[in-house]
């Protein structure tokens, strides 16, 4: 191989995963036709098509598929072993990127960030949050964010939080007018506000736990929302019960907008992890977020 096809293979696999010359073009900082040509000249060379093109998208050949097959770990460990070159730096510098939820996001990845990123002016964060679970390897992260039960086992995890716990909670006035539920069961005879989950589209199946005992109950109701926040905002204005993370519900525990239910069964489950490939070598710049964020916790 001529050391200029490493600059062609780049180019092409770029385009594969972004599926669009033109958005390649734009992550490679070249125009349209110089990327097509170099995709053509590596083509040509092959004596292979890579890439079948229409004027609505763009999708790999069979040889194509094989080829970035080959192509991606190769690539990944050049881009480690670059980032690793960092360490011989004063200060660690370079991107990371971390995909997340948005709850995680707000209460325990960005705070540390935050509180991080002035210390080391040179390093640069990109945080995606996004509710369904993602490949970090095909879509090339350096690592991500979710709740300790929900992390993979070939996967490195990390403890960047505590334990959280669900709340039940209502609306005085909803109380006012229905009897307080005791037990799992009596949530069937209540208006419950159910959350339609992001990743596969079903509602959230509410889960307790009593002893050793679990308990799940798929509840009805008249409101469904696909974020937490509305499904908080409906049962503070007594439309019914509601399910959530204890720390979105609790300010307005607090105020007294809320009431807390059957908290004997509402027990506490492993908090979040950040959670990376057990082959991946760490940059610097990713050891210290991820030091930071475990000190924090």
């Amino acid at each position: 191989m001529q050391r200029e096809d490493l600059g062609d293979l780049a180019a092409f696999l770029a385009v594969l995963e972004e599926g669009s010359f033109t958005r390649a073009a734009a992550k490679l900082a070249t125009s349209q036709s110089a990327l097509s040509h170099t995709v053509q000249r590596l083509e040509a060379r092959l004596g292979l098509r890579l890439l079948n093109r229409t004027t609505r998208r763009v999708a790999a050949t069979e040889a194509g598929e094989k080829l970035a097959a080959t192509l991606r770990p190769c690539l990944d460990q050049i881009d480690s072993q670059i980032a690793a070159l960092s360490a011989l730096r004063d200060r660690p510098a370079g991107l990371v990127r971390l995909t997340t939820s948005a709850h995680a996001a707000e209460t325990v990845v960005w705070p540390a960030i935050s509180r991080l990123l002035p210390e080391y002016p040179d390093l640069q964060v990109e945080l995606n949050v996004e509710s369904r679970f993602t490949d970090i390897v095909a879509e090339r992260f350096d690592a991500g964010v979710r709740l300790g039960e929900s992390v993979d086992r070939d996967m490195i995890a990390v403890r960047i939080g505590p334990d959280m716990r669900m709340a039940l909670v209502a609306a005085p006035a909803y109380l006012a007018r229905h009897p307080a539920p005791r037990h799992p069961q009596d949530l069937l005879a209540h208006a419950c506000v159910n959350l339609r989950l992001p990743t596969l589209g079903g509602l959230y199946a509410w889960e307790f736990a009593k002893q050793g005992r679990a308990l799940n109950v798929r509840v009805q109701g008249p409101l469904v929302f696909n974020t937490p926040a509305l499904c908080l905002a409906a049962a503070a204005a007594g439309h019914g019960l509601a399910f959530l993370p204890d720390g979105i519900a609790e300010p307005l525990l607090a105020s007294g907008q809320l009431v807390r239910l059957m908290p004997d069964w509402c027990q506490p489950f492993a908090g979040y992890h950040l959670y990376y490939p057990s082959r991946r070598q760490l940059s610097p710049a990713l050891r210290l977020i991820i030091d930071h964020l475990r000190h924090a916790a």
